[in-house]
């Protein structure tokens, strides 16, 4: 075996600490960023990604000549982390907002308007579900909701349960499988069943253990200041996939693409992370870590300095799923596209999970599109391979098949593209609050170590960049003064 090399990874002399940040998707790159905003040049920041490109989900590349992006297109706007992050990086003139068009829902062969007044499918006034649901069914919502499913008082909430079992309880089975379960699967990939109220929902799940029912627990949520609301949801024009690049260059940080970090060591009061083949390893030396990858990878890179964490990692599911964009001829629709998709709830055994009309949803796109529709197409669930086995001509042409089926869709594409994402989503189990809470334990035990990405607080881009957020705060708050001797600057808690 040829000799290891080791490179300390400081360039600006002694007492400069090195911090390095392992995965260069958007929590990675956010938390490199908030490193650079505390610490400005008196740290040596490395971001080590495996991958060619960072940016992990977020990316943007060319369908029909135009930019879409292939993983996440917009950024929960009422949160104000990742649309801070993209003003703090130079994007805040590209922010806009998308169209005020609406959404359905294809249930029953039918695509029923999305019902307003609901939180994550969980209704205010079950009578709002009328047309979604048989009339039944929603008779049903509102009986079970005054008195539970046997006709008593439901019990007070005080444990994590999962959303699914708590609906169907309080208002049905059907509120579940038509409205539910496709929201929280566009989302996660997931099934309601599965699925942690106070993971997925946390605003919910506090609502229902202080009011006696699921609708009344809504309501007291959408009880909002007068006056104008602000949109929920940003974008970028020219694609969400942008942001990466934009935090990268911010942060100031140097970028190791195609690098992958095998193991994890600490030693003598300095991180050793060890990268490269095999037969001739480089160890990089730092004096703090984040670790911003997935929960398999941090299980891997942890299970030699921090079992508990590692144990706890390990347990985590995932799904994956792929994306179809397509480029239609707008002669393709019998009716011109003017919502910004619908949602499809997987009771009904289609193959598309959620449709987005990207050329309807998001103006600056329509502007370009000319007589295009661009349109993305979500497949695939937990525990759902079989239909990501497929060739990607054959997702292609199941996605026509449902569209044809759905809105009357004729016609073949002008260009096509598929994105996989395999193992992409965790699933925030029943209890995951719980198990991330023993993980930042377990890891706030080793000096100069953090750990963030979409694991931890939820999927979406502003949570990702909350957690970043965290983790950078860890460490820079732990800094102690450089070592007047020379050598590594110390970071402990």
């Amino acid at each position: 075996m040829a000799a290891e090399s080791v490179w300390s990874g400081r360039t600006a002399g002694p007492g400069r600490p090195h911090i390095a940040v392992v995965g260069g998707g958007i929590s990675g790159l956010a938390a490199a960023w908030f490193l650079r905003d505390a610490l400005g040049d008196d740290a040596e920041i490395t971001v080590f990604e495996q991958r060619d490109e960072v940016g992990g989900h977020l990316r943007v590349s060319e369908v029909a000549g135009l930019p879409v992006d292939e993983g996440a297109e917009s950024l929960l706007a009422r949160r104000p982390e990742a649309v801070e992050l993209a003003r703090a990086v130079g994007l805040g003139e590209d922010i806009v907002h998308p169209a005020p068009v609406s959404a359905g829902v294809w249930s029953r062969d039918a695509i029923h308007p999305m019902p307003t007044g609901t939180v994550m499918g969980v209704p205010s006034d079950p009578s709002s579900l009328a047309g979604l649901l048989a009339e039944d069914e929603v008779r049903a919502a509102a009986d079970r909701d005054r008195s539970g499913a046997d006709g008593s008082t439901p019990m007070p909430l005080h444990d994590d349960v999962s959303i699914g079992h708590l609906v169907a309880g309080r208002l049905g089975r059907a509120v579940v499988d038509r409205l539910v379960e496709p929201l929280l699967g566009g989302v996660y990939a997931g099934h309601a069943d599965e699925l942690s109220l106070d993971a997925t929902v946390p605003a919910l799940g506090s609502a229902a253990r202080e009011h006696p029912t699921l609708t009344a627990a809504v309501r007291s949520l959408q009880q909002a200041p007068t006056g104008p609301s602000a949109p929920a949801f940003a974008g970028l024009a020219g694609g969400i996939g942008r942001l990466p690049a934009a935090v990268a260059q911010a942060s100031g940080a140097k970028i190791r693409t195609g690098v992958v970090v095998r193991e994890l060591e600490r030693s003598g009061g300095i991180w050793r992370l060890v990268t490269g083949p095999v037969p001739a390893p480089e160890v990089i030396e730092a004096d703090a870590v984040i670790l911003a990858v997935p929960s398999s990878s941090a299980a891997r890179l942890l299970g030699d300095v921090c079992d508990a964490a590692a144990m706890e990692l390990a347990a985590i599911e995932t799904a994956s799923m792929a994306v179809v964009t397509l480029a239609m001829p707008a002669e393709s629709f019998p009716e011109p596209a003017s919502s910004s998709g619908f949602l499809v709830p997987p009771i009904d055994g289609r193959t598309i999970k959620a449709v987005t009309y990207s050329s309807v949803k998001w103006p600056w796109l329509g502007e370009s599109a000319g007589d295009l529709v661009l349109l993305r197409a979500s497949i695939g669930r937990h525990r759902d391979a079989e239909q990501l086995q497929r060739s990607d001509d054959e997702l292609v042409d199941a996605v026509l098949g449902d569209l044809g089926t759905a809105v009357g869709m004729t016609g073949r594409p002008i260009d096509a593209r598929v994105t996989r994402w395999g193992g992409g989503l965790p699933q925030f189990a029943v209890g995951h609050l719980g198990r991330m809470a023993r993980v930042r334990d377990a890891v706030s035990r080793l000096p100069g170590l953090a750990v963030c990405g979409a694991i931890y607080d939820g999927v979406g881009i502003a949570a990702c960049v909350a957690a970043a957020r965290q983790a950078a705060v860890r460490i820079t708050t732990a800094q102690a003064p450089a070592d007047p001797a020379g050598g590594h600057a110390r970071i402990e808690p």
